[in-house]
């Protein structure tokens, strides 16, 4: 038999054993619950590949430079052999295309291969390190298989290539089927087509949790088969780079959490498994091999344990940066829902703070008359239904700070200078359910939800404004599911506009010191708005110092999720390490847009920047005009 012949029988098995192997993998997907999926999202691959995946990639121009060797040219090569070989065409000009396209895969590995020699800590090892190897043993074998002509290829090297081909082709072939590393190659491509949140590929910013349906018993996920199928299938998808890992706070706080290491642990799951063979990082603290799961059996805390949940403030920086596009967040609260609805497991102070939600609809187990205390002298309308207002001013759980109450007051302040028609909520104002939410409480978000939106109901506004990046989230982006939609601006947005528009008469600040701005999560990752603040205090004649980690890579300040109530520890305190962020660049003042972080940034002890929300140097603006 021939080589060219030997190639024919050798792709025609590597797609039966492939195909074997995902019908394999596909039976542990399909595991997980039923999830509603458009089957043209197979036609979309290309362009959420080559676009939505290659721009998360290509902030590492290096490692994209890599990628599009190394896969590009696989796919070109393995290809034109489908075509010339798997058809039987034999053609010396196609012949040529598979040259080049193991040619250029040959590059790509080397570049591989030298990221391997010292890798960041952050890659897994293990297996991944032979992929070097294997991928370029499948290049050489085709390589020399294929360019060198019939009547000079003597019988061992003949024999040299197919053994080549042999071992590349099993790396290739084998890894769905066997959850060896290439699996990612097949479950990548169908996780971004059967992906868990598919409106992201359109342009929209999808962050919002989706409704559990608790008059249908969903009380979140148990066990890995109470994940959507589709969840299952994007956990395969991993790739273990530790993207996530090196963006998320509380990893580098050495609280008990890695996102990879948690998107691995899931894998175990539903396939049966412990992490045993886990080679990456571990979660700090807790020691690999000591936990196993099954796809029926609990998450926790036999194979999770329910600290590390407790851990993530949900700033989404993980999910920013993975190059798969997998949404921890979601598996992460979805987990968080089951051990709060079902086991009332809680940690810290957490407990209180829900008691007091579904008691008093405050955080703090406060009056709602009292909310806004703060705004007495300050002339501020209230808004009544049958009186139409532009701005609707929803303050927040902030509004019972004596810190961030200066916030507010600076915002009034700068509406009434700017002559907005604008009223506040008053005492029917209640928590949003943000907090009860990311904590797993969905029960009572929903009830809080309900109230306003039946409260807001009853007024007549055009937008809704807020200070609180978290309240702005929730009206704008959860409440929709439950019927409450609104036009909600942030603060700095509002503020910007008015600025632009020239409503605002404001004395550029001369002695703003060195300032900087620090990115809220949930003004930033969760609702795109970057742009805005900064725009602001430019406009105030500041410069503004950006820190290393700023825009979407913003380190979080640890005040999301529920964080500062389950307060697990660790070696350090996230602000802390925002802090020396700031310091690291000499900043005097940082501004601010969030009562959450505001308080967070507060709280370091020690020389530290000053903590002003950018509604507060407006505002000294506008006390300074002539």
């Amino acid at each position: 038999m021939s080589v060219a012949h030997v190639i024919t029988v050798l792709f025609w098995v590597s797609v039966v054993t492939l195909a074997l192997g995902l019908t394999r993998r596909a039976v542990l997907w399909r595991a997980g619950q039923p999830a509603a999926v458009a089957w043209s999202g197979l036609f979309a691959v290309p362009k959420r590949y080559f676009v939505d995946l290659h721009h998360v990639v290509a902030r590492e121009p290096h490692i994209a430079h890599t990628h599009v060797a190394t896969a590009g040219g696989a796919v070109l090569a393995i290809g034109l052999v489908a075509v010339n070989y798997g058809l039987g065409i034999y053609s010396r000009l196609l012949d040529w295309g598979i040259v080049l396209g193991a040619a250029v895969m040959l590059v790509g590995v080397y570049c591989v291969w030298q990221r391997r020699r010292n890798p960041p800590s952050r890659l897994s090892r293990g297996a991944w390190d032979r992929l070097p190897f294997t991928l370029a043993a499948f290049a050489l074998g085709l390589l020399i298989a294929v360019a060198v002509p019939p009547g000079m290829l003597s019988a061992a090297i003949a024999t040299l290539a197919i053994f080549f081909l042999l071992i590349g082709s099993a790396e290739l072939v084998l890894g769905i089927g066997f959850a060896a590393p290439m699996k990612h190659a097949v479950a990548g491509l169908l996780h971004l087509a059967f992906h868990p949140r598919p409106e992201r590929f359109s342009g929209v910013r999808s962050t919002a949790l989706k409704p559990l349906h608790l008059d249908e018993r969903e009380y979140g996920v148990n066990a890995p088969s109470d994940f959507r199928w589709n969840q299952l299938l994007s956990f395969d998808a991993c790739v273990q780079c530790g993207k996530c890992e090196q963006a998320c706070p509380a990893f580098a706080a050495g609280q008990p959490l890695n996102p990879k290491k948690l998107i691995q642990d899931l894998v175990c799951g539903f396939s049966g498994r412990s992490d045993v063979s886990y080679a990456g990082s571990p979660y700090p603290g807790i020691a690999i091999g000591t936990h196993h799961g099954a796809p029926d059996d609990a998450i926790v805390p036999q194979l999770i344990e329910p600290q590390t949940l407790w851990s993530c403030t949900t700033c989404r920086a993980c999910v920013e940066e993975c190059p798969m596009l997998i949404e921890h967040v979601d598996a992460i609260v979805g987990m968080r829902r089951s051990l709060n609805l079902t086991q009332g497991d809680v940690p810290g102070t957490a407990p209180d703070v829900l008691a007091n939600l579904r008691e008093t609809d405050t955080q703090g187990g406060y009056a709602k008359t009292a909310r806004y205390n703060w705004a007495i002298d300050l002339d501020a309308p209230t808004a009544e239904p049958g009186k139409p207002v532009d701005l609707l001013l929803f303050a927040g759980e902030g509004a019972f700070d004596m810190r961030y109450q200066r916030t507010l007051r600076s915002l009034v302040k700068i509406l009434k200078a700017a002559n907005a028609d604008f009223a506040v909520l008053g005492e029917d104002e209640r928590d949003t359910g943000d907090t009860a939410r990311r904590l797993g409480d969905e029960a009572t978000f929903r009830s809080l939800a309900q109230k306003n939106i039946a409260t807001l109901a009853k007024l007549d506004f055009k937008r809704i404004v807020t200070a609180d990046p978290h309240v702005l989230h929730s009206l704008r982006n959860e409440y929709p599911a439950l019927g409450g939609r609104y036009v909600v601006v942030h603060h700095t947005a509002l503020i910007d506009e008015l600025m632009e528009r020239g409503a605002l008469q404001l004395v550029e600040r001369q002695d703003a010191g060195a300032l900087t701005y620090h990115d809220p999560c949930y003004l930033g990752r969760y609702n795109g708005e970057f742009e805005a603040p900064r725009s602001v205090l430019r406009k105030l004649g500041a410069t503004v110092r950006e820190m290393e980690r700023s825009g979407f890579r913003a380190r979080c300040c640890g005040g999301g999720g529920g964080a500062p109530l389950t307060d697990i520890p660790g070696k350090l305190r996230i602000p802390d390490m925002r802090m020396d962020d700031i310091r690291a660049i000499g900043a005097e003042v940082v501004a601010v847009a969030c009562p959450q972080c505001t308080a967070m940034l507060e709280g370091v002890a020690g020389d530290r920047a000053e903590v002003l929300d950018i509604a507060e140097l407006v505002a000294a603006s506008l006390e300074e005009r002539p």
